[in-house]
């Protein structure tokens, strides 16, 4: 197993993406904990799913944007699991609109959570992997922050620091044993991706090579791999899987 006896921590575990992602870790062999902001019922399939596979589950309800509830959290997690090998960014949103009908409320709420989030969680834990002198992070981004799309502005641009966070955190980290990449999806069938209009699935599709739109376990496999050990000469990358673009 690709993940066999880690540790790992996935933030917005009971999304489209989020719950393969916590459920194909735990078919890896990891342990998995997730946090949730609003749906118990989701959460607790989630901790099903990964119970199902044998491996430990923690779920719990706290937003990325509550340090005091993420300090919390990570304390909990690693009092249970006595480490945290792993880290998945995972937690987003989105917002479909035009840039001239973007608040500044929009704006500041699509980058609170989509790199805000990361921050905040990512500094508790990296504390713990810095004394552990070794982990892997893993931040999801999008290829709407790497490509000229047509694409809600706000997300593009948030998305696009999640690039320059991996790079520049990757540097800082190595000393340190700790590898740092992201995984940056194409359209996927669902999740962020259900919003959009017909008319621009048809156009992505008539560019993808693939044909189709991807599906979350694909993008989760990858992650999978990327936080093995198997990956361990691959670091500071933001990888794309958009089916050919």
């Amino acid at each position: 197993m690709l993940l066999d006896g880690k540790k790992a921590l996935i933030t917005g575990g009971t999304g489209a993406l989020g719950k393969k992602l916590c459920e194909i870790f735990a078919r890896e062999g990891a342990d998995v904990a997730f946090n949730y902001l609003r749906h118990e019922a989701r959460a607790a399939e989630v901790v099903k799913s990964i119970e199902a596979h044998g491996r430990a589950a923690l779920a719990f309800q706290a937003s990325v944007l509550d340090a005091d509830a993420i300090a919390a959290m990570t304390g909990k997690i690693a009092d249970a699991f006595k480490r945290i090998d792993i880290l998945v960014n995972n937690a987003g949103t989105t917002q479909v609109l035009p840039f001239p009908l973007i608040e500044e409320s929009d704006w500041d709420e699509l980058m609170a959570v989509n790199v805000k989030g990361p921050f905040i969680v990512t500094k508790e834990v990296v504390r713990r992997m810095i004394v552990q002198r070794s982990g892997t992070i893993l931040n999801v981004g999008s290829i709407a922050g790497t490509r000229m799309l047509e694409v809600p502005v706000h997300y593009a641009t948030a998305k696009a620091a999640i690039c320059g966070f991996t790079l520049s955190l990757a540097r800082e980290l190595a000393r340190y044993g700790i590898r740092v990449n992201s995984v940056v999806p194409g359209m996927l069938d669902s999740g962020v991706a259900a919003n959009v209009p017909e008319e621009k699935v048809r156009e992505y599709l008539n560019y993808c090579a693939a044909g189709r739109t991807g599906r979350p376990e694909e993008v989760a496999e990858l992650a999978a791999f990327l936080c093995s050990d198997r990956a361990s000469y691959i670091n500071a990358q933001n990888i794309v899987i958009d089916g050919g673009l």
